[in-house]
């Protein structure tokens, strides 16, 4: 059965949960109903995806099956011969070989931040593949 998770389409939706436990834990009950119910409702209504979740399940076939490409050489070190600094560029990303894929592991939704992360992993495509 898939994951439920509100992941990537509300990335501070664990943040959230996180710090109403914390507070939860700091006050004790009857007043941690509170936070509880905020963070309950707030979970509720965030926007859902478990694509990162899917994402990490087709990577860790791939690595089960022994089928990942090592990776590559100007990349293994950050002394190795050919490897371009992308922090040094003003987009922050250079045209160069980051891997050697035959799939594309996260494939974002259109729900919430995830339409975010589809434009810059659309725009870093168009850096990389020209």
């Amino acid at each position: 059965m898939p994951q439920k998770t509100l992941g990537l389409a509300d990335p501070q939706a664990m943040v959230i949960a996180e710090a109403a436990a914390g507070v939860v834990e700091r006050i004790g009950m009857p007043e941690g109903r509170i936070p509880l119910a905020e963070v309950t409702i707030y979970l509720a209504l965030a926007p859902k995806s478990n694509r990162a979740y899917e994402a990490i399940n087709r990577a860790l076939e791939d690595v089960q099956n022994k089928t990942v490409k090592p990776v590559p050489a100007p990349l293994r070190s950050t002394g190795a011969v050919g490897y371009k600094y992308p922090h040094d560029d003003p987009k922050g990303i250079l045209k160069q070989r980051y891997a050697e894929l035959d799939s594309r592991y996260y494939q974002p939704s259109d729900h919430g931040f995830e339409k975010t992360l589809q434009e810059r992993l659309r725009l870093i495509r168009e850096i990389l593949e020209g």
